[in-house]
């Protein structure tokens, strides 16, 4: 499994044609206190940068985005009904998608793990 991250602050785990997505540490952290979080539907269909979901905090309300061309396959309703999780987990158990990759060479234009370090530098 190898995980990639956008500029966005997603994180994506990719396992042949399929991924587990959320929210990196960093964003979560800037983020402050999640209260609430909006998920799509299973089945439903993006291209990549497409809104995907939508995180409120007390500090603000950020939205998720489509990291490559997907489908969701199973949606984190845990999240739902403890969005705090997503403070403690985000780059563990509070993961937010499982997808269906339906575009694998959109995964070149995101980074590794040392590109995203320096990123957010």
């Amino acid at each position: 499994m190898t995980t990639y991250y956008s500029e966005d602050h997603e994180w994506i785990t990719v396992d042949g044609d399929t991924a587990t997505i959320g929210i990196t540490a960093h964003a979560a952290d800037q983020l402050g206190e999640v209260v609430f979080i909006e998920l799509k539907d299973v089945e439903d269909e993006f291209e990549k940068g497409d809104e995907i979901g939508v995180i409120e905090s007390v500090k603000a309300a950020s939205e998720i985005y489509a990291p490559v061309d997907c489908e969701i396959i199973e949606a984190n309703n845990m999240l739902e009904g403890a969005p705090g999780s997503m403070n403690e987990f985000a780059e563990t158990d509070a993961w937010i998608y499982k997808i269906k990759i339906t575009d694998a060479k959109q995964l070149e234009d995101l980074l590794d793990e040392e590109g995203y370090k320096a990123f957010i530098g």
